[in-house]
């Protein structure tokens, strides 16, 4: 029962918006979504930068591992983006059918 724990208090959240506000909370929660996407793409590309300006280029094996990092984060943003995008397409459609 404790393993679970948090999951539920990171469903939690989301549950009670969309319980109590609706489709409304469904576009507002994609909107927060697509927000994260944003800021961790634009953290992932800003910590690329500070360690190309910083340390300067590096060996082939050590810049191929932080492209392969900035490569990860990237694509984990612009997954949380398109979820984020859905959510509030589907918000906007429940709240214009059936609101």
């Amino acid at each position: 029962m404790l393993p679970l724990l948090p999951i539920f208090l990171l469903g939690m959240f989301p549950m009670l918006l969309i319980g109590l506000l609706g489709f409304f909370g469904l576009i507002i929660f994609g909107i927060l979504l697509v927000c994260v996407g944003l800021t961790l793409g634009l953290e992932a590309h800003s910590e690329f930068n500070e360690e190309i300006i910083v340390h300067g280029y590096a060996r082939a094996s050590e810049r191929a591992t932080q492209v392969s990092h900035l490569h990860a984060a990237t694509r984990s943003a612009a997954v949380l983006e398109v979820v984020g995008l859905a959510l509030a397409i589907a918000g906007t459609a429940g709240f214009v059918c059936f609101g």
